[in-house]
């Protein structure tokens, strides 16, 4: 029987692989997209989550927009990385249903009205919504199965900050609040991300299918230097929820900086920080077969 799990997302490129491959590959029960502003702002974000669904012909899922700014600083963003669009010019059918709204309120609904621990999260992007869900609905929040973050740097340099990773720059306040929480979380950083890298031979390899044709592209439009791709920051959470035993998983105390210097958002370990579920290393070679496997 397929996890039933709750995508909050922020889409954004490699997120757009990490959503096809969970549709595609026929092992996961997405019961629907939580959108939070991230990468591009709200409103193309929750644009992107329903385009991405129409190509799968799943209106069946919904997409429930969230937070548009983060929970007690202004936003950033990764437009340079991801296009204006989110997508560097890859276009997407229009949505098939209206995006819904209050992910927050949604999330805890949908929380308290299954068994307790029956449904996980995936948190691809900003942890605005789940900070917020933390905050205003503890109840539903303590009845998360598992919780899995793309976010953070251990003993990486940061890709926002020196030692700030983007999707915890942008909300470090968030972060600290689901840290300190309850919930059974792991997190996968940019030390296990940077790890998963696509060349052209494999990218080309994903063709023959509706979702590997697109994420073909997609992953097209992210390469670097015309070689090789950008880290697949965002399929890893995916790829560990399915197959743990591809990570090495450590248990880290960890403490966030929440202050407004250049690397709010980073971890440090320390003495008092939260026991955190961490993945440190990652088998990249199958793990990339497993990415691969999604889109046949």
């Amino acid at each position: 029987m397929n996890r039933r799990v709750v995508i909050d997302t922020d889409p954004g490129l490699d997120d757009a692989v990490a959503i096809l491959f969970a549709l595609a590959s026929g092992r996961f029960d997405v019961l629907g997209l939580t959108t939070v502003a991230g990468n591009i702002g709200l409103e193309r974000t929750s644009a992107n989550a329903g385009g991405l669904l129409a190509v799968m012909e799943r209106g069946d899922i919904p997409v429930i927009s969230g937070a548009a700014t983060a929970m007690l600083r202004d936003n950033i963003d990764a437009i340079v990385v991801h296009g204006a669009d989110g997508l560097r010019g890859i276009t997407l059918p229009p949505p098939l249903a209206p995006v819904q709204t209050d992910a927050v309120a949604w999330l805890a609904e949908t929380l308290l009205a299954a068994p307790s621990g029956s449904i996980d999260i995936l948190a691809l992007g900003p942890l605005t919504n789940i900070g917020h869900l933390v905050s205003a609905f503890p109840e539903a929040a303590g009845r998360i199965g598992n919780l899995i973050v793309m976010g953070g740097a251990i003993a990486e340099p940061g890709n926002s900050g020196p030692a700030s990773e983007f999707n915890f720059a942008a909300d470090p306040e968030a972060v600290a609040l689901v840290l300190r929480s309850d919930i059974r979380t792991t997190i996968v950083p940019l030390d296990v991300t940077r790890r998963l890298r696509a060349d052209r031979a494999y990218i080309e390899a994903l063709r023959g299918s509706k979702a590997g044709d697109l994420v073909a592209d997609i992953l097209t439009a992210y390469l670097v230097d015309g070689k090789q791709s950008r880290p697949l920051h965002d399929p890893c959470v995916m790829l560990l929820a399915l197959a743990p035993e591809l990570f090495e998983i450590e248990v880290l105390r960890l403490s966030v900086n929440l202050g407004d210097d250049p690397d709010a958002g980073a971890l440090t370990q320390t003495d008092t920080g939260s026991p955190v579920a961490v993945a440190m290393r990652v088998d990249a070679e199958r793990a990339l077969a497993l990415l691969a496997s999604g889109f046949r």
